[in-house]
């Protein structure tokens, strides 16, 4: 690629990849808010639990890529819905444990088959090969350092 190429930001990776995200997350992202009326940072904290099991909301931020105020107003949210619950730490006061409740699981199962149907509908149009290639870009773009990064 030529260094004196001028700026297109049809072609800056960033905004194609974020476009991307967006049209491929948009059905999803309609179906949880409709049924569950949830926020992403909501969906976001859910799946994570769901996922993962007992986190504290700082390893949620971190994992999630969510800013910590974001996760905590999803937290209280979710916690006014009956759907985790918080433990103090019993070594450390401040720290604070998250899980799912039996109700939570049941929206996180739900919304884990809706998600493998929509992922499976956003890969219908191209081949085995093409998926795994995708994913494994994908995998090496989100670890990738940029000149921005070490300023």
């Amino acid at each position: 690629m030529s260094k004196n190429r001028a700026f297109d930001l049809q072609a800056f990776l960033p905004y194609c990849l974020n476009q991307a995200a967006e049209a491929a997350s948009a059905g999803f992202q309609r179906f949880y808010q409709e049924r569950y009326h949830m926020t992403r940072p909501q969906w976001r904290v859910l799946v994570h639990l769901g996922q993962f099991g007992d986190m504290t909301a700082s390893a949620i931020a971190r994992k999630a890529g969510l800013d910590k105020t974001k996760v905590s107003r999803a937290v209280f949210d979710l916690e006014q819905r009956g759907w985790l619950i918080r433990q103090r730490d019993g070594r450390d006061r401040r720290v604070e444990h998250l899980n799912l409740t039996g109700p939570g699981q049941t929206v996180f199962r739900e919304l884990g088959k809706v998600a493998v149907e929509h992922d499976a509908a956003i890969l219908a149009g191209i081949t085995a090969e093409e998926e795994t290639l995708l994913r494994a870009v994908l995998k090496k773009l989100a670890h990738v350092e940029t000149p921005g990064d070490r300023a």
